[in-house]
């Protein structure tokens, strides 16, 4: 998909790795409606960076809580954006909850914005592009993470979520085909969760066997690859230096 003057919305676009892709989707000539929920001002920061680069960036509001709150979301993203050609499911929660420390509201929380959200826009972003008369195409990207390719006890309904989200990825890519493309990018140790030292997160994530510290703009570059390949579907690009193959 050739993205000039094409439009994307990015959920969880304000800040982190979400800006990051949706600047590199406006470098690419993409036109970009950024999600937020409670980082208003840096939406705002992130619509001037991406009104930068000579395309058009508007802001949409709401919380992932429901599906029709992300019914909402979608439909006034598509709005404002004049119709929309790319979804990048990237707005997450995370929290270090163990089996024993965990439960069913926490469970469910992370389920709840982690897979069913996704799945809930996926589905409406699907809906609106087939009541469009001319021959309209989408593409789909999914924010996982390299965890999924292993077993950790530390973060259990984080884990278990995206582990879902990356089945539900080769399914909507089977269900939705010709009409969309559906893949993900799965991300290591890029960013420190807010409030922790950079350094300490990524000697806490483990080795990995290339000597790259990957960052927001190589997941982006991952993320815009997917997009622009009318021939992958149903795929996911680990950006974590290899960690992925040593678990």
């Amino acid at each position: 998909m050739k993205l000039a003057s094409r439009t994307a919305l990015v959920t969880g676009g304000a800040v982190r790795i979400g800006r990051a892709i949706g600047e590199a989707l406006a470098r690419s000539g993409c036109h970009v409606v950024i999600h937020f929920d409670r980082s208003g001002d840096e939406a705002a920061e992130a619509a001037d960076a991406i009104r930068g680069h000579g395309v058009e960036a508007n802001v949409v509001r709401g919380a992932l809580t429901d599906g029709k709150e992300c019914e909402r979301i979608m439909n006034e993203a598509w709005e404002i954006g004049g119709g929309l050609d790319v979804l990048v499911n990237n707005a997450a929660v995370f929290h270090k909850e163990s089996l024993m420390t965990s439960s069913d509201a926490s469970v469910l929380h992370e389920l709840q914005v982690n897979l069913l959200a996704p799945i809930s826009l996926v589905r409406a972003f699907a809906s609106h592009l087939r009541g469009v008369e001319s021959a309209a195409t989408g593409s789909v990207v999914n924010v996982l993470d390299r965890r999924i390719s292993s077993n950790e006890t530390g973060c259990l309904p984080y884990l278990i979520s995206k582990k879902a989200l990356a089945d539900f990825t080769r399914n909507a890519a089977l269900e939705l085909a010709p009409d969309m493309t559906v893949n993900a990018v799965a991300p290591g140790a890029i960013l420190a969760p807010p409030g922790e030292d950079e350094s300490i997160a990524r000697e806490l994530a483990g080795a990995a066997p290339l000597d790259h510290a990957c960052t927001p703009d190589d997941v982006a570059r991952a993320a815009v690859f997917l997009i622009e390949s009318e021939g992958i579907t149903g795929q996911t690009v680990f950006v974590d230096s290899g960690q992925h193959l040593v678990g």
